[in-house]
């Protein structure tokens, strides 16, 4: 896996993580217990820490990058494919859907679903529990019964797959 230190600082990955072949960390990066870093994505901690809560999944190709300070991805938090996670805070088990956005010093609430596609603009506030859509996201609504089945068992199902990643994923030799 490819981890790089930056001016001395080095990532520090949990020996129960994953952490996909492809995917690249910079500097002050944490990843905690069982969480996944899937394949094209890109975790860069040059200004500040960026930490990957315990359970977490951060999905292929999205780019995770903090300014002074501390980005902080919550327990069992799922950040979909193609995000832009970006300098904010990610409640616990919430999830961001494929390629969103959430910018600088946004507050993603407990269980909320950010919809795919969603633009959480700088300093917004997503409450727990909510569906927050639109480009900028200001729409929220609650939980429909579909959407709470995604954020109560999605870390869950990304805790195995990535456990099968581990011991089943190989190069292939020409």
């Amino acid at each position: 896996m490819p981890l790089f230190s930056f001016e001395g600082v080095s990532p520090t990955v949990h020996p129960d993580a994953w952490i996909a072949p492809t995917a690249t960390l910079i500097g002050d990066v944490i990843v905690e217990k069982d969480a996944s870093v899937w394949y094209g994505v890109v975790v860069r901690a040059d200004f500040g820490r960026i930490v990957i809560g315990e359970g977490a999944n951060i999905q292929d190709n999205s780019v995770l990058h903090v300014n002074d300070g501390v980005c902080e991805i919550g327990r069992n938090v799922t950040v979909g494919h193609m995000c832009l996670v970006h300098d904010c805070t990610v409640g616990e088990q919430a999830l961001i859907g494929n390629g969103s956005t959430v910018l600088d010093k946004a507050e993603i609430g407990a269980r909320a679903l950010v919809a795919a596609g969603a633009t959480v603009t700088p300093g917004s506030v997503v409450p727990p529990e909510v569906i927050a859509m639109g480009s900028p996201a200001k729409k929220h609504v609650p939980l429909t019964d579909s959407a709470r089945v995604w954020v109560e068992h999605n870390a869950e199902i990304y805790r195995q797959l990535a456990r099968r990643h581990a011991e089943g994923v190989a190069p292939v030799q020409d």
